[in-house]
């Protein structure tokens, strides 16, 4: 099998110069594995360029200036195909909590080794998410406490067998890499994608963890 050769395009968001400065030349220096290709200091800079940078991960900042950067979060992931990775200095669970909740993938503390940060990168890049365990099951936990409502008929019956079938795996696998279960299913990682976009417009939610807290309270049968 020949290897990935595909370079991961990075984007950086912080308000802290150095810290953008050393971030860019750390990833930077990965060579053919990674590249930046865009750099914002605040929130507007960041939307200003996210279309025509098109990275497939970004690194942002919790908090840019005092504001924290979850309120453009949406728009982030709404302008591209992109990954966001939480750079952190908060220990606030409840606010990296809601950061994975609106579709953040990894979060990653800003006192964290740099090798963590850079595999981090490769990991959320390839499907995964990237969080400790206690992270995980706090988001995991109160999603599954959050009241229930009753899904409607018409969302289930909108899915197609095959998509049942996707959600199936999703739950069988919980927190399985994209890839794993493109292969498992017999399809492309874009095959995938592309379905699960499907998906998350008929059931109404965002990401694979509400996917799986939905699937869990409502399987939608075979």
């Amino acid at each position: 099998m020949m290897p990935n050769t595909t370079t991961i395009r990075v984007m950086l968001i912080d308000d802290h110069k150095t810290m953008l400065w050393g971030l860019e030349r750390l990833i930077d220096g990965e060579g053919a594995r990674m590249e930046v290709v865009a750099t914002a200091g605040d929130c507007a800079e960041a939307l200003a360029q996210i279309a025509a940078a098109a990275p497939d991960v970004i690194v942002l900042d919790l908090d840019l200036g005092g504001t924290c950067s979850l309120d453009i979060l949406p728009a982030l992931l709404a302008a591209g195909a992109a990954r966001v990775l939480v750079l952190s200095g908060s220990r606030d669970q409840a606010t990296l909590a809601q950061a994975v909740r609106g579709g953040a993938r990894g979060i990653v503390s800003k006192d964290a080794p740099a090798e963590l940060l850079l595999q981090a990168i490769v990991k959320v890049h390839g499907g995964e998410l990237w969080l400790d365990p206690d992270m995980l099951g706090r988001v995991l936990g109160q999603l599954m406490t959050a009241p229930a409502r009753a899904p409607s008929e018409d969302k289930l019956a909108a899915l197609t067998a095959k998509e049942k079938k996707i959600i199936g795996a999703i739950v069988e696998g919980s927190g399985a890499p994209t890839a794993v279960l493109a292969q498992r299913l017999f399809i492309s990682e874009h095959t995938l994608r592309n379905h699960l976009t499907s998906i998350y417009q008929k059931l109404g939610v965002s990401n694979r963890l509400e996917l799986y807290v939905y699937a869990t309270r409502h399987p939608p049968g075979a």
